[in-house]
């Protein structure tokens, strides 16, 4: 009887993993900025897998819809000293432990280490698996899809939840908060680049949308990145809660994977010295003027022919 409803949980599981996993294929197809387009956005897909959040004792306080809180520091702001960072070798390279429980199904373990290993492509992040490291990302399938901001110390939980957490910009998106790194929109400067509405935000979730003092490396503001939450955040009312500035028809939230800044970022936060291009990569920065085009989209476009493409390290000076 237990081994049936094991297999029937497995079943469950992979349909619903399945099933959400075509919708997403499709919502590629579509452009628009409709409460039906932003279903799949990182903010819903969390908010739909977060829904049984805090109700299981044992798990942490979760705040800013996927943060999870140390004890006693519900009302810090994370992450805001080198000190959270994970170290690096000498080698040049960071080394970031990790165990990854055996509830997952091959498929969803498969997915899990793909976006673990999509790091080693672009920055000096290694996830490297667990060998008596005493600091280490410990990924299990909690009541949803959370992580703290930065190393914690011991083991960290990255709660990936079967039901919901286990896709590329999920996993990206929490992993990122393991690195260090905060939602988009809470950055010091979003004012100058979205608009709040608060008056359409679910009551008692206006916390979600508190903006912070955070480190923004020198990089514009990025409507693609994966840390972005989409235009229907927390809405109590189908009424957006998030507009883009000066135009607000730009798409925001939508990232299926990490942005190009999302690279430059982790790149420049641990102080990488290289990483590697496509053949192409360009940064389109929506809502930025082109002090030479006078266009509202700005696109800066790298090219390499089998090189290392170098980027300044960070300076403590940067913002």
């Amino acid at each position: 009887m237990i081994l049936q409803a094991a297999v029937l949980s497995v079943l469950l599981c992979s349909v619903y993993s399945f099933a959400v996993q075509a919708s997403l294929e499709k919502s590629k197809e579509y452009s628009g900025n409709t409460t039906e387009h932003d279903d799949f956005s990182v903010s819903t897909l969390l908010e739909k897998a977060n829904r049984n959040i805090g109700k299981n004792f044992d798990e942490p306080l979760v705040m800013f819809g996927d943060i999870a809180m140390p004890t006693g520091l519900q009302n810090a702001d994370p992450c805001t000293q080198r000190g959270c960072l994970w170290p690096k070798a000498t080698d040049g390279n960071v080394y970031v432990p990790y165990r990854i429980s055996n509830q997952y199904s091959q498929r969803e373990r498969d997915a899990i280490i793909r976006g673990l290993r999509s790091f080693a492509a672009s920055t000096c992040i290694r996830f490297t698996p667990l060998n008596r490291q005493r600091d280490f990302v410990d990924i299990q399938s909690r009541s949803g899809c959370y992580s703290y901001v930065g190393r914690r110390g011991n083991a960290q939980i990255v709660s990936l939840s079967r039901q919901g957490c286990v896709f590329e910009q999920i996993i990206q998106h929490e992993l990122l908060h393991a690195l260090g790194f905060d939602h988009e929109q809470t950055r010091s400067d979003r004012d100058q680049h979205v608009r709040i509405l608060l008056q359409n935000v679910i009551t008692g979730m206006e916390f979600n949308f508190r903006k912070i003092q955070t480190r923004n490396l020198g990089t514009p503001y990025d409507y693609n990145s994966v840390m972005h939450y989409g235009r229907y955040a927390f809405s109590r009312n189908r009424q957006p809660t998030i507009i883009p500035t000066p135009n607000s028809n730009v798409a925001i939230g939508r990232a299926t994977q990490m942005s190009s800044t999302d690279i430059l970022r982790v790149n420049r936060l641990y102080r990488c010295s290289m990483y590697l291009l496509t053949d192409e990569e360009a940064y389109f920065l929506p809502n930025y003027i082109n002090p030479y085009l006078f266009q509202s989209l700005s696109t800066v476009s790298f090219y390499r022919a089998n090189i290392l493409t170098f980027l300044p390290a960070y300076q403590p000076g940067l913002v």
